[in-house]
């Protein structure tokens, strides 16, 4: 399974390649996206998730939006198995 590109960003609003709804805050992965619902781990990702990552060889980026988003979209065109987390209005 392949990375879906974010095609679209714009401040509370994410689109994901495949999928027909519209996002503020997103997760995807080889495969798939869903709505980030920040009641399950507020707006951070947990230090433990990160070193979990880290621990399993897993290269992990905290990047401003806009940033994460380019970079996410040039990883998954290369091929690369890519996942992030991201919120539209930061």
């Amino acid at each position: 399974m392949s990375s879906p590109e974010i095609t679209s960003l714009s401040w509370g609003q994410m689109k994901v390649k495949g999928c027909s709804t519209t996002y503020k805050d997103c997760k995807v992965w080889p495969g798939g996206s869903r709505t980030w619902d920040w009641r399950e781990t507020g707006t951070n990702v947990p230090a433990s998730t990160v070193d979990y990552l880290k621990k399993n060889g897993i290269d992990v980026l905290v990047l401003q939006t806009e940033k994460a988003v380019a970079e996410y979209n040039a990883l998954a065109a290369q091929g690369v198995k890519v996942g992030g987390v991201f919120h539209s209005t930061c």
